[in-house]
């Protein structure tokens, strides 16, 4: 499944993953292969991408995703540091 992960400024993420957890407004989900179609808000808070290689996180502050045919775009606020 393909993630990416996008601020106004620059692309932070654009990649193949094999899982992702996201700060949702009503709480973390996490979002899998073949995921129903979802839109939710993201609050502030970690970003955790699994891949073959490992896992990696980003903060966000706050956003929107979309998971739709096995693809993720997140749309955030900025990264914080």
């Amino acid at each position: 499944m393909h993630l990416e992960i996008i601020t106004p400024d620059q692309k932070v993420f654009a990649g193949e993953v094999v899982s992702a957890t996201f700060p949702g407004a009503k709480g973390s989900f996490q979002v899998l292969n073949n995921h129903a179609p979802l839109i939710s808000l993201l609050e502030k808070g970690k970003i955790t991408i699994r891949t073959t290689q490992g896992e990696q996180s980003i903060v966000v502050d706050g956003g929107m995703v979309e998971v739709l045919n096995n693809k993720i775009i997140v749309l955030a606020e900025s990264v914080l540091a």
